[in-house]
């Protein structure tokens, strides 16, 4: 399987919705199948909505947040008999579509609302893209929460740290400030 993009673990790497659809555009003929818990959904999926919302909040932090979010649900049934996975073609068709409704922005955070119609919807990222000489897959994955706070220093440090070991020689570093 070759990666269209890296597998992503954390929030600030993401797909957002501009590069999902930048990489499936080269593959519309092949079908579209999304796996979550370990499994692919079924063939008779459908794409029941899309919205874009922006948000404001207040973080653990005292710190206001604002981002922009498109949601993607998808509804897991069961196919009708002989009915395939939907084709990237149809799903970017639909994506078209929506943004003539409802204009979202690329750079937009990226969820996925899931559920069979009998559970209730789970909300899902996706944490990579793949193809092979068959289909595409998406990975969906909970997003865990986070403390947005700490998530920006702790980038903050592997930044220094980062820097730090760049500029002493690597005995130094080892030394000084990569322990």
């Amino acid at each position: 399987m070759s990666s269209l993009a890296k597998p992503l673990t954390s929030s600030a790497q993401e797909v957002s919705t501009g590069s999902l659809l930048d990489a499936l555009a080269a593959h519309e003929r092949k079908p579209l199948i999304f796996t979550y818990e370990n499994r692919d959904v079924l063939p008779g999926y459908h794409v029941t909505e899309v919205k874009a919302g922006r948000f404001e909040a207040l973080d653990c932090g005292a710190n206001p947040e604002e981002w922009r979010e498109t949601f993607i649900q998808l509804w897991d049934v069961p196919p009708e008999p002989g009915q395939v996975f939907m084709h990237v073609g149809k799903f970017l068709a639909i994506m078209r579509k929506a943004a003539e409704h409802v204009p979202f922005d690329p750079d937009a955070k990226l969820t996925f609302e899931v559920s069979d119609g009998a559970s209730a919807l789970q909300l899902l990222r996706a944490s990579s893209i793949d193809t092979d000489g068959y289909a595409v897959r998406i990975s969906l994955t909970h997003r865990p929460a986070s403390c947005k706070p700490r998530d920006r220093w702790l980038e903050q440090q592997t930044a220094r740290s980062s820097a730090c070991c760049s500029q002493a020689s690597k005995q130094e570093a080892k030394a000084v400030c990569c322990n």
